[in-house]
């Protein structure tokens, strides 16, 4: 669901089809029947935006099948490994209690100094808690952070510990987390189902009976998805519904299970963990922000810091990448240099930035890597970027953006002036993938060292001799400030050139290795010293990690574990662990030690992964000497758990971090060990998925009587560039979704300069049902208009069977898709598909709604 796996992911889906022919059943949910439907065992349509409708239908259909309710592997996983148990606070009100919105729901009010955040509202989540008992003793947070305790920093995330959640065991208290999904998900019945996401109601019911046939013991299903399920208001809840299902199954920590993010590039995994988001830090610790309580290194720690999971090391995390940042500068003094580091203001995200630029409040802009000239409501993109003092494009070759400014579509058609742009562009050639050496993170978390292949023609340079060069010069210029503000450029360490001995591929360019040793970290004292694993990182200083999820990566001098390639023996069975190297301490499957049963066993044979080894023989704690008692998780994999931790052994009172949970709480990364059905904290939209309509929508929403998602974002309000459709409006009367194509790649940029691809999809079409074309009198080939709030393209017509006409609440709603890879430049060129779209989002991520607006078709 959420992907077209076989185009848009070719290398990867050899894998399913691998599996197919080793029995496995494929199921493809799409609005379209693609080349991923083709080899599938069963096709669904769905509308597009309508996923949780249909997901939640499989919730409901499952919790009330005959499977679940008697077989006890399900209840036994779900009682014990999820928060299923747990009893949530009493003011707590559900979509049920209040149609179609959670309690806690107010105003939002944007900052004076931030005013691009496009909230709609906001949740206070207080309702949403356990229901707890008393807070144990111990000393007060604040009071701790006003005596500036630490490092070592234990006291104070000891303090941060809640009392115990209350829990029923038999699932039968009314607020239990397992009663109030029951109740949430009642309405999502096979024929609401229908009524909503158009699937027919026997497809729906053999996917239900296909996933519940296979999950259990002996079985398990996976899901796989990509931005399909991203590109909505609603995208993060989408995913959370697949991994809600996925829990109620069995299906998570598994062999063969689980939700995966089918990643579009072989590094944008990488671009996450080591992030180009302006929200979070290295290994997803959140930015240190001035809308929260951050004000001081305590106060960021008291407030980001889970005690009772594995997160209470984030002292550890937070010091050392502190350390890699301002190196022998950052003291325990001066709080490891956190007050220079740079705090954000609020939503800095790509649409929030580019409506603060359409306003003029954004001087300049690095551009590298990006075309965002044909992005996401491409009018108003570019109209921000003509506001720009100057703009600096960094690419393999001249892209829209490099050229809007006398090339753009309102400029062509004298709507704009060249003369009145103001903005002075600068053009950098670029390397290709295959022209320097690195390391690739894929949608399996796996880092990979590749080296180049060929060296680039004339001045193209990397993107990483580009940031080097400028950073260095930035520190250049810094040198002589004595302003506060300048104190973390004076302090930064940036010691990237490559030693001596070691060739730059380029002139001017860094050690690659020498940035990944940095990742990977080391022991202050000795920079030669590398850290094994993330369990040796130290809160004193002692220690440098830029990134604790990759750290082990690197584990001596001499041994970069990101270039093994040494696959498992044939028929033997494993994780292939000597290939490459996977975040976190090389696991391949997160959580796996709810691959096994409570008392450690396997919960079968055939789904062995990892288990407890009572036998084993431990050698003696490298620290005390003192004897280990025996015991150690094993397996095919790296255990995600504490290795000598035994089944029954029990929370330490006292506990912090792995010690404050059990041996039988798997999900060690949340603050109950467990998988979350319900979610109390991190989400902004809510506790529990609930089906709302796009922001675009044809019709009311048949569930409730709130429409949208009562929070997403919605930027340049009421701006001309960003105007938006009423619900139903009959100027806009069907539903359109963009897509990728195999031939093609993002927009265009890296492929419409091949005459081979060019060749291969040589234009810019509309795929369109048959009824559809006949309506409107479009034949085969035949160019149209399309139509949106945002304004109009041309493109040929696709007239196919692939994709039609659905039922959704009674009414005939046609359904059209199109690909996004055109633009002006290159040697197949077209509209700009993403000139339809519009400035609307996911209030947790900021990322658009491409998946599912509205648009009008008509003969060109």
């Amino acid at each position: 669901m959420g992907s077209n796996m076989a185009e848009c992911h070719p290398v990867a889906f050899r894998w399913p089809m691998k599996a197919k022919l080793n029995g496995a059943t494929l199921i493809h949910v799409d609005p379209r029947f693609t080349r991923t439907s083709a080899v599938a065992d069963l096709h669904v349509p769905i509308r597009a935006g309508s996923d949780i409708a249909f997901l939640g239908g499989l919730i409901n259909y499952v919790i009330n099948s005959k499977r679940w309710n008697t077989d006890p592997f399900f209840k036994e996983f779900v009682v014990n490994y999820t928060n299923a148990a747990t009893i949530i606070n009493d003011d707590f009100k559900d979509t049920e209690d209040l149609d179609g919105v959670f309690s806690g729901l107010k105003a939002f009010k944007e900052p004076d100094f931030w005013p691009e955040n496009g909230n709609l509202g906001v949740y206070d989540n207080a309702s949403w808690q356990y229901k707890r008992g008393p807070k144990p003793p111990g000393p007060v947070t604040k009071d701790l952070i006003a005596r500036r305790v630490g490092p070592p920093f234990d006291d104070l995330v000891r303090s941060l510990k809640p009392g115990p959640a209350e829990k029923d065991p038999t699932l039968q208290h009314p607020r239990c987390a397992f009663q109030i999904l029951k109740r949430h998900f009642s309405r999502y019945t096979p024929e609401m189902v229908e009524q909503v996401c158009g699937s027919p109601k026997e497809k729906f019911i053999k996917v239900a009976e296909l996933l519940l046939e296979n999950s259990g013991r002996d079985r398990t299903s996976a899901f796989a998805y990509a931005v399909a399920w991203t590109q909505h208001t609603y995208g993060v809840q989408m995913i959370g519904c697949c991994a809600l299902l996925q829990l109620l199954l069995g299906n998570i920590g598994r062999p063969g299970a689980g939700v995966m993010a089918l990643r579009g590039h072989a590094a944008i995994q990488g671009s996450t963990d080591v992030p180009t988001l302006y929200h979070s830090i290295h290994g997803y610790m959140n930015a240190p922000s001035a809308l929260r309580p951050h004000e001081t290194l305590r106060d960021y720690m008291a407030a980001e810091t889970s005690p009772t999971s594995y997160y209470g090391n984030l002292p550890k995390f937070l010091v050392s990448y502190l350390k890699s940042m301002y190196g022998a500068a950052a003291t325990a003094e001066n709080d490891f240099g956190y007050d220079w580091h740079p705090k954000i203001l609020g939503d800095h995200s790509h649409i929030a930035m580019f409506a603060a630029m359409a306003e003029g409040k954004v001087k300049g802009m690095s551009c590298v890597g990006q075309n965002p000239a044909t992005s996401l409501n491409g009018g108003a993109t570019r109209r921000a970027l003509r506001q720009l003092e100057w703009l600096v494009v960094k690419d393999n070759w001249l892209t829209e953006t490099a050229t809007y400014w006398y090339l753009a579509p309102e400029v062509k058609s004298g709507e704009v002036k060249t003369a009145d742009i103001k903005t002075e562009v600068f053009f950098f050639p670029s390397t290709q993938i295959a022209e320097y050496d690195g390391s690739f993170t894929n949608t399996q978390r796996m880092l990979q060292w590749h080296s180049f292949a060929a060296k680039a023609p004339g001045d193209c340079r990397t993107d990483s001799w580009f940031y080097h060069n400028l950073a260095k010069r930035l520190k250049k210029a810094y040198a002589g400030s004595k302003l506060s503000r300048d104190q973390g450029w004076n302090n930064l360490t940036w010691d990237f050139d490559p030693d001596a001995g070691e060739e730059p591929l380029y002139p001017g360019e860094i050690s690659a290795r020498k940035v990944l040793r940095e990742i990977n970290g080391y022991q202050t004292a000795d920079p030669k010293q590398h850290l094994k694993g993330f369990g040796e990182l130290k809160d004193d200083g002692s220690t440098t990690c830029a990134s604790w999820i990759y750290c082990g990566c690197f584990p001596a001098w001499d041994q970069n574990l990101t270039a093994r390639r040494e696959p498992d023996p044939p028929g033997v069975p494993g994780a292939h662990l000597k290939w490459g190297w996977a975040w976190p301490a090389n696991r391949r499957v997160m959580y796996n030690r709810a691959s096994a049963d409570l008392k450690g066993n396997p919960w079968s044979e055939r789904k062995r992964w990892v288990w407890w080894d009572a036998t084993f023989v431990n050698p003696p704690d490298p620290k005390t000497g003192k004897p280990v008692p025996r015991g150690k998780w094993v397996g095919y994999d790296v255990p995600d758990f504490g290795a000598t931790k035994a089944p029954d052994a029990p929370p330490k009172p006292d506990g912090i971090g792995l010690d404050a949970l059990s041996g039988t709480q798997p999900f060690i990364m949340r603050a109950d060990g467990k998988g979350w059905l319900f979610v109390p904290a991190g989400l902004v939209d809510g506790p529990l998925p609930a089906h709302y309509e796009p922001h675009e929508s044809p019709i009311q929403n048949p569930l409730y009587k709130q429409q949208t998602s009562p929070v997403h974002k919605v930027w340049s309000q009421g701006k001309p560039w960003n105007t938006l459709a009423s619900v139903g409006d009959p100027k806009f009367p069907y539903v359109i979704s963009t897509y990728r194509l195999t031939e093609h790649y993002l927009a265009g940029a890296m492929s419409r300069w091949l005459p081979w691809l060019a060749e291969l999809q040589p234009e810019l079409f509309i795929e369109m049902g048959r009824d559809l074309a006949r309506e409107k009198g479009i034949k085969n080939l035949d160019w149209v208009y399309v139509t949106s709030p945002r304004g109009r393209i041309r493109a040929k017509a696709l007239v196919t069977d692939r994709i039609g006409v659905m039922q959704i609440a009674g009414e005939r709603i046609h359904h059209v898709g199109m690909p996004w890879h055109w633009g002006w430049m290159g040697l197949s060129t077209g509209d700009v598909v993403n000139d339809r779209t519009s400035w609307v989002g996911d209030p947790n991520v900021s990322i658009h709604e491409g998946k599912a607006f509205v648009c009008n078709v008509e003969r060109a």
